[in-house]
C-alpha cells in the first residue's frame, strides 16, 4: 500500500497506539488498498490465491462496512498516515462470543518493526473490552515462523494444526490455529483498577 491521499484532519480514528492507529476502509482507500493485494510476499504469507479486480475490491469493501459480524480496519502510521496493511475481527459470533482474527501488513519495509504486535493488541483489546468477547482465534501457516512468534509472544496459545491446508507453490502447507481467552488477555494486559 501506498501513502494515504487524505489530509490527517479528515482521518477517522478508531482505535490509536503509541506509532500506528486503525481506522475504518473508506471508498478512498480502494486506490491503496488494491495495489497492496498484488505483493508477492504478502500473497505467499496470507495463502492468497485469487486474483482480484478493483471492482471486486469496491464491493468487498462496501459489504465488509454493512456486515455485523465483522470489524475491518486499516492500520495506519501515526507519524505519516500511511496506511501499511489491514486487521479484521470477523465471525464474530454473539451467543459464542467469538471471532476469528487476521492481519496483514503489505511491504517488508513495515515487518518486524512491531507495528502488527501494536495494531493487534488495539484489536484484542477492542474485541475483548467492547465486543465482549470471550475468545478470538486465528490461524497462520507453519512456514511464516515470524508471525507463530509474535502470536505466542502476545499470548496466543496453540491449540492444533490442520494439515495439507494450502495449496501454494507446488506444494501442501500446514495451518497453525492459535487462540486467546478473555481472562488470558487481562492477565497479562489489564492492570488491577481497584
Amino acid at each position: 500500500m501506498s501513502q494515504s491521499t487524505q489530509s490527517s484532519s479528515h482521518i477517522p480514528r478508531l482505535l490509536e497506539g503509541e506509532r500506528v492507529y486503525l481506522r475504518p476502509f473508506e471508498q478512498s482507500d480502494v486506490d491503496t488498498y488494491f495495489p497492496g493485494l498484488f505483493n508477492s510476499e504478502t500473497r505467499r504469507l496470507t495463502g492468497t490465491q485469487n486474483s482480484f479486480t478493483r471492482a471486486q475490491v469496491e464491493r468487498y469493501v462496501e459489504n465488509a462496512a454493512q456486515d455485523d459480524s465483522r470489524l475491518m480496519l486499516l492500520i495506519a502510521l501515526q507519524e505519516t498516515d500511511q496506511v501499511i496493511g489491514d486487521i479484521v475481527l470477523m465471525d464474530m459470533h454473539s451467543k459464542n462470543r467469538s471471532a476469528h482474527l487476521r492481519i496483514a501488513i503489505d511491504n517488508a519495509e513495515h515487518q518486524g518493526k512491531g507495528y502488527g504486535s501494536e495494531a493487534m493488541l488495539l484489536m484484542l483489546d477492542y474485541g475483548y473490552g467492547i465486543c465482549n468477547l470471550h475468545r478470538i482465534e486465528l490461524e497462520v501457516y507453519a512456514f511464516n515462523e515470524r508471525a507463530i512468534r509474535t502470536y505466542e509472544k502476545l499470548g496466543f496459545q496453540r491449540e492444533g494444526i490442520s494439515r495439507d491446508v494450502l495449496f501454494y507453490n507446488h506444494q501442501y502447507h500446514d495451518a497453525i490455529r492459535m487462540s486467546m481467552l478473555e481472562e488470558e488477555y487481562r492477565e497479562r494486559y489489564c492492570v488491577d483498577q481497584s
